[in-house]
């Protein structure tokens, strides 16, 4: 069953411009979000109770260049990303043979 639509120019116009943006909103907030991400930093202890690992395994990981950490003083610092990138480079490294 095909519906017939009557309408001006003008209407036309605004049911495909709200149908398209519909559509590009999504997108461009994905775009906005991978261009600027959130910067979440973590400490070595937010760190390892979310890995469930010791504080002093975390500190080894970053001393092995495992994770990328910043000092700001005397305390370590991890981007929430970069530790997620770190942990996917290292499962892909496991099952690498």
């Amino acid at each position: 069953m095909k519906k017939i639509i009557v309408t001006t120019h003008e209407e036309l116009s605004e049911m495909i411009d709200s149908s398209i943006a519909r559509r590009i909103n999504p997108m461009q907030e994905l775009i906005n979000r991978k261009l600027n991400p959130q910067k979440k930093n973590v400490t070595v202890k937010e760190a390892s109770k979310m890995l469930n690992v010791t504080e002093l395994t975390i500190r080894n990981y970053v001393k092995q260049g495992k994770i990328q950490a910043s000092k700001i003083g005397r305390r370590i610092v991890i981007n929430l990303e970069s530790l997620e990138n770190s942990l996917n480079e290292v499962k892909s490294l496991k099952y690498r043979r």
